[in-house]
């Protein structure tokens, strides 16, 4: 025996009685994330309502607020006002109004434009694009803000429509040879698919002045085989439950959590 090869095997040798003596330990640790909206100078919130559309399966406003108020009543330091859901479609589709709360009148001698009827089934959202002038609306948040002591308002767009998808799709498929024995195989087979796709666009307000803080839209679709029946209104939560830990992460600090491994 050589004596690099000696080397060597004592290595392995005083390496493997080190591991035979090692005990491992799984540390529970907590990662905190920084919430990407200073919400410090506001203790009330007020998730007002939403423009929705997509399908009249679902209420995508009233199921919206009601959601986004019960998780931040577990989960975040702000108050959270209970107060009728404001009907923004509504809103939205008044005459343009002044400072006061009263109709701007046109100038006597300039002649009124015909206004552009807004779509009144919001299918895509293209629909709902004539409305979103209400979020530029200061004069009016203010007024909400100020009859609710000026909160950190939510407000923003749920779209939730009906989606279908056909295509090639993988599944696992146990197959047996001629002894018997057992493998599992994938296969690639085309599926006619149906489900629905959310897409909400969060939007948080200054309910001091009015003036929007923040803004941040969100996807997720899910699919289901075409023989499968399944409430939209259960789709809907599903889908939901993916989106509140990033909703919730833009108002307060959240934790992930995760283990690290320690040797003695």
């Amino acid at each position: 025996m050589t004596a690099r090869l000696a080397r060597t095997v004592s290595s392995l040798l005083a390496a493997a009685v080190a591991v035979s003596c090692t005990s491992y330990f799984e540390i529970p640790i907590e990662t905190p994330i920084r919430p990407k909206l200073d919400v410090s100078a506001f203790n009330r919130v007020l998730v007002a309502g939403f423009l929705s559309g997509g399908t009249e399966d679902v209420d995508a406003n009233l199921e919206t607020v009601r959601l986004l108020r019960s998780q931040l009543r577990t989960k975040s330091e702000l108050r959270v006002i209970d107060a009728d859901v404001l009907p923004l479609m509504e809103v939205a589709a008044e005459p343009a109004h002044d400072g006061n709360g009263s109709s701007a009148e046109p100038a006597p001698e300039s002649a009124p434009e015909p206004a552009t009827p807004l779509p009144t089934e919001i299918k895509e959202e293209k629909d709902l694009e004539p409305y979103e002038h209400i979020f530029a609306n200061v004069e009016y948040w203010k007024r909400i803000g100020e009859e609710y002591q000026n909160p950190l308002i939510v407000t923003g767009t749920v779209m939730f429509t009906p989606h279908q998808r056909s295509g090639f799709v993988q599944r696992e498929q146990e197959v047996y040879d001629s002894f018997g024995r057992r493998r599992v195989v994938p296969i690639r087979t085309y599926m006619e698919r149906k489900g629905f796709i959310l897409k909400p666009k969060f939007v948080f307000i200054d309910g001091r002045t009015g003036a929007t803080l923040h803004s941040e839209t969100f996807r997720e679709e899910i699919l289901y085989n075409a023989n499968q029946t399944t409430p939209a209104l259960s789709s809907y939560f599903e889908l939901m439950d993916r989106l509140i830990p990033s909703f919730l992460s833009t108002l307060s600090s959240q934790k992930i959590r995760g283990t690290r491994v320690l040797l003695k």
